[in-house]
């Protein structure tokens, strides 16, 4: 079996969504003192690769931990995207591309190629988005959810977050950003997981992105 980690990692310095704080890790219990060591976590629950329910931006909408586990493993798909230039839209052209197989995905994953970025400013710059053609295709098919190599689905400067509020204003789908490389995920359908921590009343986590290709 081949597996490929498409998870940033959580530390101490690292990209976060501007006006939140990074993660802190502080020593809670050392092997000198306690013979084993043990370490207390500061973080916002969508720092890094991370994912998105409705209720990140609708009360009383679906939680993370509310989801069944199937809602974080299936069939993905990658939609290449890599070849626009900043600002431009990801447009159904590219999902067209991919013919049949878009239809027997679980999960779509966008690869711009942004997560090259990753660590420096140019990260937070006006990386591609999905347009409102290929949303409402999302929304019209039976996803499990979305996922993107940049810091959000809407563009950095949006503060009122208008795609994340279409995406799950009426559905119960998740949303996973800051994935990283998806160019080596190939060209077909392929087992891909994404769970995320089982936190009471959770508006998002953590996770763990990998792909893995049955040999």
């Amino acid at each position: 079996m081949k597996v490929i980690d498409l998870t940033h990692t959580i530390k101490e310095e690292m990209p976060v969504y501007p006006g939140t704080d990074k993660p802190k890790f502080i020593p809670a219990n050392s092997y000198e003192e306690n013979g084993f060591k043990e370490t207390m976590l500061q973080i916002y629950t969508h720092t890094g690769t991370h994912m998105d329910p409705p209720a990140h931006l609708f009360a009383g909408r679906t939680t993370l931990d509310r989801f069944p586990p199937e809602q974080f493993i299936g069939k993905a798909l990658v939609i290449d995207c890599r070849d626009l230039k900043e600002g431009e839209p990801i447009s159904m052209e590219y999902i067209r591309k991919k013919g049949e197989k878009v239809k027997e995905a679980d999960f779509l994953l966008f690869n711009t190629g942004w997560d090259k970025l990753w660590e420096s400013d140019a990260y937070f710059g006006d990386y591609p988005c999905i347009d409102d053609e290929v949303l409402d295709f999302v929304l019209s098919h039976n996803y499990k959810g979305i996922g993107f190599d940049v810091i959000g689905l809407d563009p950095i400067t949006d503060e009122e977050l208008t795609r994340h509020r279409k995406l799950f204003q009426n559905c119960d789908i998740v949303n996973i950003e800051n994935l990283k490389n998806l160019e080596l995920c190939g060209d077909g359908l392929f087992w891909f997981s994404c769970f995320p921590l089982k936190l009471d009343n959770c508006d998002g986590s953590p996770v763990r992105a990998v792909a893995w290709f049955e040999e």
